[in-house]
C-alpha cells in the first residue's frame, strides 16, 4: 500500500482496461477519479488540479487526443504530473511528451506490478515526501536534470548527456545507472577521446584471434563485457565516422560484429552517451551523423555550468571537503566565510571537476584549521608577489597550453592531427586539454 493515500485521475476510454486499473489501484490504497473521455477529464481536472498526485492518460481517446489533455493541463497552475499509456505505434508521440514534461509511459499490455511501481515513482509527493535526498545539488536547474534521471532510470531507451567539460555528465551517468534496474550489472565507461581513432573499434566491439597484425587471442571489447548493463560512451562527438555507423546498427539491430568475426553478437545493455559539443550543428562528412545523433537523443539531458548554479557551489564544497577530510584523517574543520566568499566570486571555467581539485589540493596542504582563500586560489596569492615572479611550474604549463592552442587551430581542433603537430600521444594530449579546461575546443577527427 502507498506510504500515503493519494489520488490518481484516470484517462481511458476502454471500460475493461480501466475498470481493472481502477479496481486494482483501489485495492492498493488509491483514491482514483476515472473519467472516459478528454474532454470531461480536461473540464474536472481544471477544478481540482493541485489535489491530484498523478494522472494517468490514454493516449488515443475518442474525443480528443492525450496529447490534447497533456497541453491543457500544461496551462494550469500547479498542474498535477501526467504518465501516459501507449500502443506500440505510439511510442515517439509519448517520447516526445516525455521531452515536454510528461513524467512516464507505459506500453500495453503491462504487468500491474511493473505499472503500480511506475505510479510510485512518478506521483506528486512534496519535498519532504520525496524518497532519496538530492544527489547532485540544491538548485532548481540542477534538480530537474536528476529529476529527469529518475525518469529516465527505468526506460531502456538512449541517452545523450550533454554539458561543459567538468560539469558532471559522467556522474550523472553514474547515478542514472545507479538507480535503474541494471544496477547489480556492469557500468562500463569509454573516453572516445583518449582511445587512438586505429583502436576504437576494436575497444568497443572486440576481435577475433589473427584479425589483424598482433592479434594473439579474441577479445571482448566494452559492449560485450557491458553485459546487461550501461554502456557508456564518453565524448561521443570525438567518435571516426565510419565507427558512428557501427554504433548506430548496435542500436538499431541491437547486436553488433567483433572485428574479423562472422557471427552477430547480441547487445543487451543500455547506451548512454555524453558530449560537450552540439553535435546537432556538426552534420556533415567531417561531424557527427545525423541519423545516429537522433538515435542518441531520444531522452536528452543538459548538465548546467556550475556559474549558472552558484547555490550548488558552497554545498560542493562541504560535499569534496567530507570525502577528502575522511581519505586524510586531518584535522580540517571546514571552510572560513572568506574562502566561500572567494569561492562565489569565481567563474569556475572548469565546472564542478576544477571545484573538486581546488578543494582536494587545499585539504591536503592547508596547515591551519580552516581553509582560507588562499588555499583555494594560491594563484591570486602568487601573482600579487611584490616581485613579480611565478614559478617555473606555472610558466610551463602556461607556455603548454598556448602550443597547444595553435596546434588546435591550425589542424581545426581535430586531436590526432594536433597531437601529430606536437609529437606527444593522443591520450596525453586530451589529459592536457581536459587539464587546461580547453577539451571543449576539440572537433571529431575526420
Amino acid at each position: 500500500m502507498p506510504p500515503d493515500r493519494a489520488r490518481i485521475g484516470l484517462v481511458e476510454d476502454d471500460p475493461v482496461m480501466g475498470g481493472s486499473i481502477v479496481q486494482r489501484l483501489e485495492l492498493e490504497g488509491w483514491d482514483v477519479a476515472w473519467w472516459q473521455s478528454g474532454r470531461e477529464a480536461m473540464a474536472e481536472i481544471a477544478k481540482a488540479s493541485g489535489s491530484l498526485d498523478l494522472v494517468i492518460c490514454d493516449i488515443r481517446l475518442p474525443d480528443v487526443s492525450g496529447e490534447d489533455v497533456f497541453n491543457e493541463l500544461a496551462k494550469l497552475p500547479n498542474r498535477p504530473p501526467v504518465m501516459f499509456i501507449t500502443g506500440f505505434a505510439e511510442i515517439d508521440q509519448a517520447v516526445r511528451l516525455m521531452r515536454c514534461g510528461a513524467v512516464d509511459f507505459m506500453t500495453k499490455p503491462f504487468f500491474m506490478e511493473e505499472f503500480l511501481r511506475r505510479i510510485e515513482t512518478g506521483r506528486r509527493v512534496s519535498l519532504e515526501g520525496r524518497g532519496t535526498p538530492y544527489a547532485l545539488g540544491e538548485s532548481t536547474a540542477i534538480q530537474h536534470a536528476e529529476d529527469l534521471l529518475h525518469r529516465y532510470a527505468g526506460l531502456d531507451l538512449p541517452v545523450l548527456i550533454t554539458g561543459e567539460t567538468g560539469s558532471g555528465k559522467e556522474v550523472a551517468a553514474r547515478l542514472l545507472h545507479q538507480i535503474s534496474p541494471r544496477k547489480s550489472e556492469p557500468f562500463v565507461a569509454v573516453n572516445c577521446a583518449a582511445i587512438p581513432a586505429e583502436l576504437l573499434e576494436s575497444e568497443i566491439f572486440g576481435h577475433e584471434k589473427g584479425a589483424f597484425t598482433g592479434a594473439q587471442q579474441r577479445h571482448l571489447g566494452y559492449a560485450e563485457r557491458a553485459g546487461k548493463g550501461t554502456l557508456f560512451l564518453d565524448e561521443i562527438g570525438d567518435m571516426p565516422l565510419p565507427l558512428q555507423a557501427k554504433l548506430l546498427r548496435l542500436i538499431e539491430a541491437g547486436s553488433f560484429g567483433r572485428v574479423g568475426g562472422e557471427v552477430e553478437v547480441p547487445f543487451r545493455a543500455r547506451v548512454v552517451a555524453a558530449t560537450h559539443a552540439n553535435l546537432a550543428e556538426r552534420g556533415g562528412s567531417n561531424g557527427f551523423r545525423e541519423d545516429l545523433y537522433f538515435r542518441l537523443a531520444v531522452l536528452p539531458i543538459d548538465m548546467p555550468p556550475l556559474r549558472d548554479r552558484p547555490e550548488d557551489i558552497t554545498w560542493l564544497m562541504d560535499r569534496f571537503l567530507c570525502e577528502a577530510t575522511a581519505r586524510n584523517d586531518n584535522r580540517i574543520r571546514g571552510f572560513s566565510a572568506l574562502a566561500e566568499e572567494a569561492a562565489l566570486a569565481h567563474p569556475w571555467p572548469g565546472n564542478v571537476r576544477e571545484l573538486r581539485n581546488r578543494v582536494e589540493r587545499a585539504a591536503a596542504l592547508s596547515t591551519s584549521e580552516w581553509i582560507m582563500p588562499g588555499d583555494l586560489f594560491p594563484e591570486s596569492s602568487l601573482k600579487a608577489d611584490s616581485l613579480g615572479f611565478l614559478p617555473l611550474a606555472d610558466v610551463r604549463e602556461a607556455a603548454e597550453r598556448r602550443q597547444i592552442e595553435r596546434a588546435l587551430d591550425e589542424t581545426g581542433g581535430q586531436i590526432a592531427k594536433a597531437a601529430g603537430l606536437l609529437a606527444i600521444s593522443r591520450t596525453t594530449l586530451w589529459e592536457k586539454m581536459t587539464r587546461f579546461g580547453i577539451a571543449d575546443r576539440a572537433r571529431s577527427d575526420s
